[in-house]
């Protein structure tokens, strides 16, 4: 079981992510933005970040450095689910210290696997 927060600016998405990685066990935070995401990694420990890139108030890729720099989360897996899907966005998103990538929309199994196999490294 771990401790994941779920950013992405759509309830529904929000949602669906919360329901797929409670069912495998894991205890779901969701934010809407990535001001709403810091403001809860300030004050609570999470082993996984699964954020969107574009968002209202601070995006996905704005994100990840800022969570870098966070001494508690410096080595969080950081996991990019976003309708995106350029090479530059990638680069971007892996040279700020994005973990994994994966594209909307998703499937249940392919979304845990992602999961896991960050969870293990």
């Amino acid at each position: 079981m771990a401790h994941i927060l779920a950013v992405d600016d759509q309830i529904t998405m929000r949602s669906l992510l919360e329901s797929v990685l409670e069912r495998a066990g894991h205890v779901v935070v969701t934010a809407e933005d990535g001001v709403d995401a810091m403001t809860k990694l300030r004050q609570q420990q999470f082993d996984l970040v699964i954020t969107d890139i574009n968002m209202p108030n601070m995006s996905g890729l704005s994100l990840v450095p800022k969570i870098r720099r966070l001494d508690s989360h410096q080595y969080v897996p950081i996991l990019m689910l976003t309708t995106e899907s350029s090479d530059y966005k990638k680069d971007k998103a892996r040279s700020s210290g994005a973990s994994g990538w994966l594209t909307k929309p998703f499937d249940p199994p392919r979304l845990l696997a992602a999961v896991n196999k960050l969870l293990r490294k």
